[in-house]
């Protein structure tokens, strides 16, 4: 009986399309000629491409797919990728999808701006009945090619121990030999060089201002941890360089080298940021939002102010710098690990206080007033703590949401600066505040991720 043989793999299909408007998430929209739904990556607004569907099917909502061949080009598609492995025009020529990390990398920088200018400012029509018409701004000091800015970087590890990145939408780990984006420090740590089997992820970090990089491990249980220490050890050869690892269910980090975290600045400021810790990505964006976001508040001498989702303290040390010491600043932040560097950094500042916990329970705790049956509501002066005068928020991709909204409009504070890593969540929640009253007084946008389709923007509300 002569044995059956396995199915040939199916023939991508391809299609051509002119593709439409930027979306949200850094895809282009087409429609084929019978009216489906394509959303296109690596592809411009008005460009008709050869289109290799990633997912597709008569059971799905919308197709998607990446440009392998451009028929007919923007003439502000660059000549050449700032990234190979992130290019589709090379990567599936031999069969293999583009790494995420550098989605925008086929466009001049300007062009780039402008799609993200169009995303928000559609965003902001769309979810926040808003026409304010917004540009994006680019960074100072911006490198020609948007290359070399990130301060900050994760690599998965392949079963081979070789660090690598995902393709969009997969878990699949393609390694890589560098990564153009991040700042020089990070890329002369040559991790490609490493065998890195028993870590599942690799974190690097690198101070703006030259110090010390440090390099964080997170193990994979039964890693052996003297095997992947003499291989770290290579890294120190020539240079300082800062090593922790530590494995799921383990409370702190072994510091293996160095210090266990990295030493920032921003303005006269000092932050020592753990290897877990959040900091800003960009190398100028904590000069730059140490700066625009506290003023985009207006604190004043005497006042009460809430820092939400602060991280380090890079807005609180500037927002109790405003107040004085006449004022206060409450600063709250989820992160066990992030709190902590907080804490450590404003210890010496009497008017600061630090909590850790959710948002929302931090300030249902500290003003019982905002809670839903009084969202409507002044609370008194004398309730929990001082009602604060200004709000900065930061918060994650997800945005602030329903309820921290209702409490921020509960506690009616003077003035608020949001600022928000997606657009989307930012315009839903500018929505509910303007539904409440309020009133969006400017909105600015800022290009802290060059290359790719993530844009930071920044919204001053009053009442």
């Amino acid at each position: 009986m002569t044995p059956s043989r396995p199915p040939a793999p199916a023939r991508p299909v391809e299609l051509e399309l002119r593709l439409g408007p930027i979306a949200h998430g850094g895809h282009t929209v087409a429609r084929t000629d019978e009216g489906r739904v394509v959303f296109v990556r690596h592809g411009l607004p008005g460009e008709v491409v050869r289109v290799r569907l990633t997912e597709s099917g008569s059971t799905a909502r919308f197709w998607r797919g990446d440009v392998v061949a451009v028929v007919d080009a923007d003439p502000r598609r660059r000549s050449e990728h700032v990234w190979g492995p992130a290019d589709p025009l090379l990567t599936w020529g031999r069969g293999e999808p583009p790494v995420g990390g550098a989605e925008f990398g086929h466009a001049e920088l300007d062009a780039q701006r402008a799609l993200k200018a169009a995303v928000v400012t559609e965003q902001l029509s769309r979810l926040a009945g808003l026409g304010t018409e917004v540009a994006v701004e680019a960074m100072p000091g911006e490198d020609p090619q948007g290359r070399g800015w990130r301060t900050r970087a994760h690599f998965a590890v392949d079963p081979a121990g070789r660090i690598g990145m995902h393709p969009h939408r997969s878990a699949a780990v393609v390694p890589v030999d560098g990564f153009p984006l991040v700042v020089p420090a990070l890329d002369a740590l040559r991790l490609a060089d490493l065998d890195l089997r028993g870590a599942e992820r690799v974190d690097v970090a690198a101070p703006a201002d030259g110090g010390t990089p440090l390099v964080h491990l997170s193990l994979a249980a039964g890693a052996d941890r003297q095997r992947l220490r003499r291989e770290l050890g290579r890294l120190a050869g020539d240079r300082d360089v800062s090593v922790t690892a530590r494995a799921e269910g383990e409370r702190q980090p072994e510091t293996w080298a160095g210090r266990p975290s990295v030493v920032e600045h921003a303005g006269a400021g000092r932050w020592e940021v753990s290897a877990e810790g959040f900091w800003q990505i960009h190398r100028a964006a904590p000069a730059l939002l140490h700066r625009e976001v506290p003023a985009a508040a207006g604190a004043r001498p005497g006042e009460h102010a809430l820092d939400l989702y602060a991280g380090a303290g890079l807005f609180t040390a500037a927002l109790a710098d405003a107040v004085g010491d006449a004022g206060t600043v409450v600063a709250v932040e989820g992160s066990p690990v992030t709190s902590a560097d907080a804490r450590r950094t404003l210890a010496d500042r009497p008017q600061v206080r630090v909590e850790r916990g959710s948002v929302d329970r931090v300030l249902a705790r500290t003003w019982p007033q905002t809670g839903p049956a009084r969202a409507r509501r002044r609370p008194a002066r004398g309730a929990g703590a001082a009602r604060p005068d200004v709000v900065v928020l930061d918060p994650p991709r997800a945005g602030a949401g329903r309820t921290v909204v209702d409490q921020l409009v509960a506690l009616a504070p003077r003035r608020i600066a949001y600022l928000a890593c997606d657009p989307a969540t930012l315009a839903r929640d500018l929505g509910r505040f303007r539904r409440a009253g309020w009133h969006v007084r400017t909105v600015r946008a800022f290009d802290m991720y060059p290359n790719t389709h993530h844009v930071e923007t920044l919204a001053v509300l009053e009442p």
